[in-house]
């Protein structure tokens, strides 16, 4: 059976394609995971990809993938400056963890510079879009396969 990989997206990212299309690109958030989805079917992984603007609903998912997934991908959007919760719940979990952003938060605002998340993940990927998502992806599933 193939690995899950678990694809959490935090607040405002539902209204991707409208909101800030500038910064953000003009794709949806639905966009992002059919490709995603694509992608995964060609690594011979499973995504379950979900998305809420609610802090402790994206904690009580992560305590989720400690037992229903081999990675995580993670877009904490705004709580990625502000979440101890997101970090500590992070911090909890054995298993491959890569942050996503679509935009390069260190071209960004200053109060933008900071990521919780950080700490938690293996990597981070940040400015290229959706293409982060895909690339995260490879990565997460590129550690499964090598038992990491």
């Amino acid at each position: 059976m193939p690995s899950t990989i678990f694809i959490l997206n935090g607040p405002n990212l539902n209204m991707l394609g409208t909101r800030e299309p500038e910064i953000y690109g003009s794709g949806t958030l639905a966009d992002i995971e059919a490709r995603c989805r694509s992608r995964a079917e060609a690594l011979g992984v499973k995504v379950d990809f979900r998305q809420s603007n609610i802090e402790g609903e994206l904690v009580g998912w992560i305590q989720d993938a400690r037992t229903s997934a081999g990675g995580i991908i993670i877009n904490a959007a705004a709580y990625t400056h502000t979440s101890v919760a997101l970090l500590d719940a992070l911090n909890a979990c054995d298993m491959p963890i890569v942050e996503v952003h679509l935009s390069n938060i260190h071209q960004r605002e200053s109060f933008r510079h900071k990521s919780y998340i950080a700490r938690a993940a293996d990597g981070m990927i940040c400015g290229l879009g959706s293409l982060g998502y895909e690339l995260a992806l490879e990565a997460v599933a590129k550690r499964l396969d090598e038992g990491n």
